[in-house]
């Protein structure tokens, strides 16, 4: 599993588990006065309001980024049905409880949202580290945008 890594401005905690990232950017676009990639420590909590850090951490795809409140509390996205969305020339995005059950009966549960590799070259599978950029994996469709349908 994943080792998290933590930065908190003292009435959130960020919790980045860098194995679950991929890579699409989201966070730093969104709040780059919070999410500053190159820089060690990339994530830095006291660049805005925990209102704006919460919304942007929401907008991760994979789940790589969440929330714990004081209380020590996890944060997930809300229960309800699963469902897994195409990303255009992207993983799938798996947005709900579900679990994975590995070849060697290794059971993973996951809840809110989890990127899916399905162009095959992650060196992370089953998740998605974002190598479908360097491969060049296409779904077909030129026309629509990188975002999910």
């Amino acid at each position: 599993m994943s080792k998290e890594h933590e930065y908190t401005n003292g009435e959130v905690t960020i919790v980045w588990k860098k194995d679950l990232c991929s890579h699409s950017t989201k966070c730093w676009r969104g709040l780059p006065a919070v999410f500053k990639p190159g820089q060690k420590p990339w994530i830095l909590p006291e660049g805005a309001g925990s209102e704006a850090i919460v919304a942007q951490v929401r907008q991760c795809p994979s789940g790589a980024l969440s929330i714990r409140t004081v209380g020590g509390a996890s944060q997930p996205e809300a229960r309800g049905q699963v469902r897994v969305e195409l990303s255009l020339n992207g993983p799938l995005l798996v947005k709900g409880p579900f679990m994975i059950v590995r070849a060697d009966g290794r059971v993973e549960r996951r809840e809110g949202s989890t990127a899916l590799c399905r162009c095959g070259a992650s060196g992370n599978k089953p998740y998605c580290d974002g190598s479908h950029r360097k491969a060049g994996f296409r779904d077909g469709d030129e026309q629509a945008s990188d975002q999910p349908r």
